[in-house]
């Protein structure tokens, strides 16, 4: 009898220890793989929810202890990149196409949630006391909460992973169960041999670029023309025989924000000139009074870098700078500013967020 026991003892050690992971094991894996990599490579997509419209980016991850990160985001509707970098100088997000980087005072990326990096997802899990997993045929799903303070609609997440551990998908949902942010790997590499020299800012700008469209520009500059029909195609200024390429540039449009707080509305709407070309200033007054500025964006002659007092900030289809009171970013070769000292944070990212929509644009000529 007791020959048999310890025979039905030693099975069911034996099919336990060959059975489905745990939740401490799966957890525990993911945190072991991450903590004791020295530097790593993520590639893959990510996906923006908002309203109808998904917002999708082509992603690259780059992290070396201790604190390098450079994140690299191609918008693929209108190939708009943009890239976050942390190093020992600071934090920048930096625009190539523009010649421009905002140069952040920032704790980033300590300070909330990130589904495409590992280090946030891992503090994620760790902080929630309610971790669950589910396992499915083909994945072992983690299900915490997160934390993104300037996006309070965004409550929980699933930590995707295939049966031999390797990260799959992140995705982050609101309140009603709705997938807002997500996040799909093709290819995670732990051991990527990273060195500091990979977040060298400098190397962010495509000098070479900028001086062939400066050298593009000039040529057609010389092209001669006197009608109007030159003038208008080209959008620029003729004096004697010659054309001279305007600096300045006209809005084609004025975009109006979808959502306004209650018991507020659009006081005024003024067209100024400037150096570089139009621009527009929306005044709304009521319960919450704020105002954006629209211009066309410029490019820099030279590497422009602007200090901010805040945070990267993810937009539907770009990333901005947010301070205490104000939102910049650019999107579609405009320029934007938004500033409130009545708005909350989360009020000012609704009303940067529903700007661009069709309906909210009216034509200025």
């Amino acid at each position: 009898m007791k020959k048999y026991l310890f025979l039905f003892m030693f099975m069911v050690l034996f099919l336990t220890g060959c059975g489905e992971k745990t939740l401490e094991d799966v957890t525990g894996d993911f945190t072991k793989s991450v903590e004791n990599s020295k530097s790593y490579k993520l590639n893959g997509t990510m996906e923006i929810s908002s309203g109808e419209e998904i917002f999708t980016y082509s992603l690259d991850t780059y992290f070396l202890k201790d604190d390098y990160y450079k994140v690299v985001l191609v918008n693929q509707t209108n190939n708009h990149e943009q890239i976050i970098l942390k190093n020992t100088e600071g934090l920048y997000v930096v625009t190539p196409s523009l010649n421009k980087s905002f140069k952040f005072d920032s704790v980033w990326p300590e300070n909330s949630s990130q589904a495409y990096l590992l280090q946030n997802l891992v503090n994620d899990i760790k902080n929630d006391s309610n971790v669950t997993l589910e396992t499915t045929d083909d994945n072992y799903i983690i299900k915490s909460t997160v934390n993104y303070p300037n996006n309070e609609e965004l409550v929980y997440q699933k930590i995707y992973f295939d049966k031999d551990m390797n990260i799959s998908k992140v995705e982050v949902y609101n309140s009603e169960d709705v997938v807002k942010i997500s996040v799909n790997f093709k290819s995670v590499d732990f051991k990527a041999k990273l060195s500091e020299d990979d977040f060298v800012l400098d190397d962010l700008i495509d000098t070479e670029s900028t001086e062939d469209n400066t050298q593009s520009n000039n040529t057609d500059t010389n092209e001669e023309c006197t009608d109007e029909t030159c003038k208008e195609e080209n959008n620029t200024t003729c004096e004697g025989e010659n054309c001279d390429e305007q600096t300045n540039a006209t809005l084609d449009s004025i975009i109006y924000p979808l959502y306004i707080p209650s018991n507020t509305y659009l006081s005024s709407s003024e067209t100024v000139s400037t150096e570089t070309g139009e621009r527009v200033i929306l005044t709304f007054s009521g319960d919450k009074n704020f105002v954006i500025v629209e211009e066309t964006a410029s490019v820099s002659n030279e590497f422009e870098v602007i200090p901010v007092f805040g945070d990267p900030l993810m937009l539907n289809a770009t990333v901005g700078a947010l301070s205490s009171n104000s939102i910049s970013w650019h999107a579609d070769n405009i320029s934007y500013y938004l500033v409130s000292s009545d708005l909350t944070t989360n009020e000012m990212v609704s009303v940067a967020k529903s700007l661009g929509n069709s309906t909210t644009v009216m034509s200025t000529k």
